[in-house]
């Protein structure tokens, strides 16, 4: 299945979907140092992004959020690339500092947890094996 998005940063990558149907703050909701999931109201608690293709809604809180992406991806657990319905500041800043390919404006209904998801962020494309 293709999905059409819009590029926000550059790159491809492909890999296992890991998708939260709720905001991610990655302040204080996403550890920098191992890549696992803390937020205590996210449905992904538990979770290592590390090599994943991250797909979520949109992010939240503080900016510093964007610091922490940079830090993942220094740590090596960052994930492969990042899908989300609505980007705003937080998530883009930091998917540019960490060269994270990262489209918007994808209808993430259609993307499973476990599903392997192939992002071309120049194209603005999303393809989802069936």
């Amino acid at each position: 299945m293709k999905l059409k998005g819009r590029k926000i940063t550059r790159g491809k990558a492909k890999g296992v979907a890991l998708v939260s149907r709720k905001p991610l703050s990655f302040l204080g909701g996403v550890d920098p140092e191992t890549g696992i999931v803390k937020d205590i109201e996210s449905d992904i608690r538990g979770e290592s992004i590390k090599d994943k293709i991250l797909v979520f809604p949109r992010g939240k809180g503080s900016t510093v959020g964007s610091y922490v992406l940079y830090q993942l991806k220094k740590n090596g657990v960052a994930p492969k690339a990042i899908i989300v319905e609505e980007a705003e500041t937080i998530v883009v800043t930091g998917a540019i500092i960490a060269e994270i390919p990262m489209v918007d404006k994808v209808d993430i209904s259609k993307i499973k947890s476990g599903q392997i998801v192939e992002v071309d962020a120049d194209k603005g494309e999303v393809h989802v094996e069936e």
